[in-house]
């Protein structure tokens, strides 16, 4: 493979990850394209400056390792944060039942001083977990993604002769 051939596939690939991953997508998504970026840069001048100057080899190398490793740590915060999703179809998860269990009571929540004025209150909810119970997450400030300013709490939405579960996301 000449290292015209190698540019342009490493070209192609990173466009091809860019037009999926922009603006809000998860952060294992953002993390993948910026390390695949970044990592085909440094495998082009490394492979650029080796004994064969095969910049393209070198770039493809670089944006799989940068891509994997990008992607591991937005996955970290993704599982730290949880997962950001922007609309109700991305949200919903396969849970179906034919009637939703009734949330337990409403805590009281006190509400602290906004500590920007970009920040965004999420109220308290409660969340059905994989366990098939409601757990509590207490409200909190947050900034909202790139052009996302409300939050959708979970609930359960009707199809067909059932509810499914609807996961918290921001609307866009």
């Amino acid at each position: 493979m000449t290292s015209k051939h190698a540019f342009l596939i490493s070209a192609f690939g990173l466009a091809l990850l860019n037009s999926g991953c922009v603006g809000t997508g998860p952060n294992t998504q953002q993390g993948a394209l910026t390390g695949a970026t970044l990592g085909a840069i440094a495998g082009a001048i490394i492979g650029h400056n080796t004994g064969n100057h095969s910049a393209g080899n070198g770039a493809i190398v670089g944006a799989i390792a940068g891509g994997v490793l990008g992607g591991t740590m937005g996955n970290q915060i993704d599982h730290e944060r949880g997962t950001l999703y922007t609309s109700e179809e991305q949200a919903t998860t396969t849970y179906v039942v034919a009637n939703p269990p009734p949330p337990p009571f409403l805590p009281t929540e006190v509400i602290p001083l906004r500590p920007d004025p970009a920040a965004v209150w999420i109220g308290g909810y409660w969340e059905f977990n994989s366990n098939r119970r409601y757990e509590w997450v207490p409200g909190r400030w947050e900034f909202p993604p790139p052009n996302c300013r409300v939050f959708v709490p979970p609930h359960w939405a009707r199809r067909g002769d059932g509810f499914v579960y609807v996961q918290g996301y921001w609307r866009v």
